[in-house]
């Protein structure tokens, strides 16, 4: 007689079994503690706890799964490619992870029905199915740990929902949209690096990308060429400057 693990028995008499449920469902596995979960989901539109006067909402998951996802994605590339150079790495990093994918990601797996939001943020985030997911990748890392992310990641998202040869073949340079852009609207547009993080190989740059000497987004990457093209992706989105020129994305698998 089979007996059910403790968070099988959960996703039958807890109150949150519809959110576990779907996660078994999305992403292969049972959640054990299901708060970080919850929180992945809830946008900041429809923040409403407040824990030492700020409010609750998923964009400390979000930057905590930003981070999380770049390393295993980097290191399933170095391993993929061994002989590939830097830029090359460089390159398909972004296009794993970049707002547009994740937002194409989100839809097609169903993350974005999970996402709770207020019903007046309509299209104003355009970025908000990204966002989810990512959070939500920093949940899975509370939850269960980096490895166990990892094969997440890499099993039930990479392998399943990305055509890596196809990904090869796609050029995307956001950051040349971007000036492009800027002299077109006569606004200028820089490149700055506010923070460094880590020391040796694990060091990791955040850029931020001002325009009109405005902060609009930031990124952080293993180097400073990739954090510029992941902030600038990001100000593509943020600005629906890729409205203009849309992406291309990867072809999904299936």
């Amino acid at each position: 007689m089979l007996v059910p693990s403790l968070n099988a028995v959960r996703a039958v008499i807890s109150p949150d079994r519809e959110l576990r449920r779907a996660i078994r469902n999305i992403f292969g596995f049972w959640p054990g503690n299901i708060y970080p979960y919850k929180l992945a989901f809830r946008h900041k539109s429809a923040s409403r706890e407040f824990i030492h006067g700020t409010k609750v909402s998923n964009e400390r998951l979000e930057y905590l799964g930003d981070a999380v996802l770049s390393a295993v994605v980097a290191d399933f590339l170095f391993k993929k490619y061994p002989s590939r150079e830097e830029g090359f790495l460089t390159d398909m990093r972004a296009k794993l992870v970049s707002r547009a994918q994740l937002n194409k990601l989100s839809v097609k797996m169903g993350v974005e029905q999970l996402i709770l939001a207020s019903p007046d943020i309509n299209n104003q985030a355009r970025s908000m199915s990204g966002d989810a997911f990512e959070a939500f990748i920093g949940a899975l890392y509370l939850d269960r740990g980096y490895h166990y992310a990892r094969k997440v990641i890499i099993h039930r998202i990479i392998n399943t929902h990305f055509d890596l040869e196809a990904l090869e073949n796609t050029e995307v340079n956001f950051k040349s949209r971007l000036i492009e852009w800027s002299q077109r609207e006569k606004k200028a547009v820089a490149f700055k690096v506010v923070e460094e993080v880590g020391n040796g190989h694990g060091k990791q740059y955040v850029v931020e990308v001002r325009v009109d000497n405005e902060p609009v987004c930031s990124a952080r990457d293993y180097s400073i060429k990739g954090a510029e093209k992941i902030a600038a992706e990001k100000v593509c989105s943020k600005l629906e400057i890729e409205k203009q020129h849309p992406a291309p994305v990867a072809i999904p698998v299936g």
